[in-house]
C-alpha cells in the first residue's frame, strides 16, 4: 500500500537573511522553476510561523528579495533566520515524465529486490552532491543505494514500492 502523502509537509525554500531596513528579507528558492515559490500561498516554517511573501525582484538565480505584510522591521523577521519553509504536498504540481518523482513521494515506499523480496522501508533521499541516495533500512543495516535508473530500475508510487538492484562493493551495507 503506498504511503499517504496528503499530509506531508515539503520543504520549497529557506529564509536567507534580513535585506534592508524595512523588513525585506531574502529567500532561497528550491523548486525547479525558482519564480514558482510564489504561486503555492503561505510559507510554514518548522515551528509554525506563516509567511506569505511577496517577489520583490530576483537577486540573483534562485534567491529573491521579498516583502509580507507582517515583516515591517529587521527585527520581525528573527523567527524566520535561517528557517526552512515548507507548504503542503498537495499544492505541488504533478509531474509530467513518469521518470521523475518528488523526493518527497519516495520516502516511505517499500523497497524489493529483483525477485519481489522486501529489502525494508525508504526513510530518507539525501544529495551530498553526486546525486540523490535512496536510504533503505530493513531489519540489518542501512542499505544506500544510488537513485538511478540501472540500481532502481522500478518505482511504483501507486503500488508503494521500488525495486532495487543493490550495489555489490567491498564495504557492505552502512549502520
Amino acid at each position: 500500500m503506498p504511503p499517504d502523502i496528503t499530509n506531508r509537509m515539503v520543504v520549497v525554500a529557506q529564509f536567507a537573511g534580513t535585506h534592508g531596513v524595512r523588513g525585506e528579507f531574502k529567500l532561497r528558492s528550491f523548486t525547479e522553476d525558482p519564480a514558482a515559490l510564489f504561486s503555492y500561498g503561505p510559507l510554514t516554517s518548522r515551528d509554525g510561523a506563516v509567511l506569505a511573501p511577496k517577489k520583490i525582484r530576483e537577486q540573483k538565480p534562485g534567491l529573491f528579495v521579498c516583502r509580507d505584510a507582517s515583516i515591517g522591521s529587521p527585527e520581525a523577521c528573527e523567527p524566520f533566520k535561517g528557517q526552512e519553509l515548507f507548504i503542503p504536498r498537495t499544492k505541488l504540481p504533478d509531474t509530467d515524465d513518469d521518470d521523475d518523482f518528488y523526493v518527497q513521494d519516495l520516502i516511505g515506499l517499500e523497497a524489493r529486490d529483483e525477485g519481489g523480496a522486501r529489502l525494508g522501508l525508504i526513510k530518507a533521499v539525501p544529495n551530498y552532491g553526486a546525486g540523490d541516495i535512496l536510504e533503505i533500512k530493513g531489519d540489518g543495516p542501512l542499505l544506500l543505494v544510488p537513485f538511478t535508473k540501472d540500481a532502481v530500475p522500478t518505482v511504483s508510487l501507486t503500488s508503494g514500492f521500488v525495486t532495487v538492484i543493490p550495489p555489490e562493493d567491498d564495504a557492505g551495507p552502512r549502520d
